[in-house]
């Protein structure tokens, strides 16, 4: 969008001539007097060009980017390699939109059918769809794909995932008449599967993370044969990163695998824009919702892309569909997939061998300092911990040492205000894992 954008009276009027109207107001005939504003906005007057700057200058003054980052809980400060965004903003890619004509858009066709063939290969499924808005999203979607599959609308949910992703959970299950019945974790921070297999009749299935949001890893395996035991479906919420260290979820038996794009090559720019994956068996794909890209050859036996298993009602008739998903997140999914062929599976095990090695050097020295571990199921890289001292106290102390201390729980559990999840990754360096003990330490002496 241009910095600056003339709009005169003179031009104003000639736009309403243009349309056939004599005033603004004529454009709202259609709305019910009742609905409409009888009174101005309750706004502050205009700025000049230059007050305006000097707001938004004082707003990013605030931003603090200098900080040591110890903070994950569903965003992650990985490192992205310099050609990632330097092949993503290729004018090609970045001005492409809906691929809806397959003969004007191979290239972005293509382009995303790499995507979904890195997320099965990533995630060990059969079939993928070309991404959703983010990791929320694509929860909310695997819960109506999961109920329309097994035709009940009642389906289990781990406390163990995001708070976000809960909330979005119930949002869509309200409107869409699903019963959601959350799932305990036990006192080690993993599922309590003595109340999922109690849970488990007559449900569509389960849906768990993998690390949960309180780093926790979950045997994968045990749970999918408790759900197929009782007929029903697992969905596993997954930090892709992981990935390159941890077992696949399609090879330890979960049916759909889903989670955000975060991770891989995505920075995490005040929270967006992000993008959600969606992966599944392939005796599910026909109900996977979104756009999904297939090969196929044209008349002249050439390689070609298409938009395929679509059913319209997707786009035009969506009081008959089980998705409104239209979007496919293209940019985003695009780096996802530039990020994953650079890296390499070498460079992505790499990685993901030093978060998980640096987080339990952390732990690790926390602990010698006598800090508590809330939980004591084995972890990825991160983990929660308990302060004898208020978090907020803690966070507001470390980041006058520059550094960017765990995520206080009291934002997801206002009761919860000792609590907090640190993380670490490849980025931070044993000079920075040790200044954040160090200051950890005198924080809380």
């Amino acid at each position: 969008m241009r910095t600056y954008v003339p709009n005169t009276a003179l031009e104003q009027e000639d736009m309403l001539r243009s349309v056939g109207v004599d005033s603004f107001e004529e454009l709202y005939q259609d709305i019910p007097d009742k609905l409409r504003l009888k009174a101005p906005l309750d706004l502050p007057s205009g700025k000049s060009e230059l007050e305006v700057k000097r707001a938004f200058d004082a707003l990013k003054r605030e931003n603090r980017e200098d900080l040591i980052v110890f903070r994950g809980a569903g965003a992650y400060d990985h490192y992205i390699p310099a050609a990632v965004s330097e092949l993503a903003h290729r004018s090609e890619f970045y001005t492409a939109y809906t691929p809806y004509q397959a003969e004007m858009s191979q290239g972005m066709l293509q382009a995303t059918f790499e995507f979904q063939s890195y997320m099965c290969a990533l995630t060990g499924m059969d079939a993928s769809n070309a991404s959703v808005y983010d990791g929320a999203t694509a929860a909310a979607e695997a819960m109506h794909m999961v109920c329309a599959i097994k035709r009940n609308k009642r389906l289990l949910i781990s406390e163990g995932l995001h708070p976000d992703v809960l909330t979005t959970l119930a949002t869509y299950a309200r409107f869409s008449q699903i019963e959601l019945v959350k799932i305990p974790l036990d006192s080690n921070g993993a599922t309590d599967r003595a109340a999922l297999e109690a849970a488990l009749p007559n449900s569509a299935g389960f849906m768990a993370a993998q690390p949960n949001f309180f780093g926790c890893l979950e045997d994968v395996a045990a749970i999918a044969e408790l759900v197929h035991g009782a007929n029903g479906l697992l969905v596993t919420y997954v930090n892709p990163h992981s990935l390159g260290l941890l077992a696949r979820p399609g090879d330890l038996g979960a049916d759909v695998a889903i989670g955000d794009g975060q991770p891989l090559g995505l920075p995490l720019a005040f929270g967006g824009p992000y993008v959600g994956f969606m992966t599944c068996k392939a005796k599910y794909m026909r109900s996977l919702p979104g756009r999904i890209v297939g090969q196929t050859a044209d008349s002249d036996g050439t390689r070609a892309y298409v938009l395929t298993l679509q059913a319209r009602e997707q786009h035009i008739r969506r009081e008959k569909a089980s998705s409104n998903i239209c979007s496919n997140q293209m940019l985003c999914a695009l780096t996802n997939a530039i990020y994953l062929s650079l890296m390499g599976p070498e460079g992505l095990r790499e990685a993901a061998t030093q978060s998980m090695q640096k987080a339990h050097y952390l732990a690790e020295g926390m602990k010698a300092m006598g800090v508590k571990l809330r939980y004591s199921a084995p972890f990825f890289n991160e983990f929660t911990v308990e302060y004898e001292k208020d978090a907020s106290v803690v966070n507001a102390l470390l980041k006058s040492k520059g550094i960017m201390g765990g995520v206080r729980m009291s934002r997801f559990d206002p009761a919860d205000t000792h609590g907090a999840i640190w993380c670490a990754t490849e980025k931070n360096t044993r000079e920075e894992l040790d200044m954040a003990l160090a200051a950890l330490e005198e924080v809380l002496k």
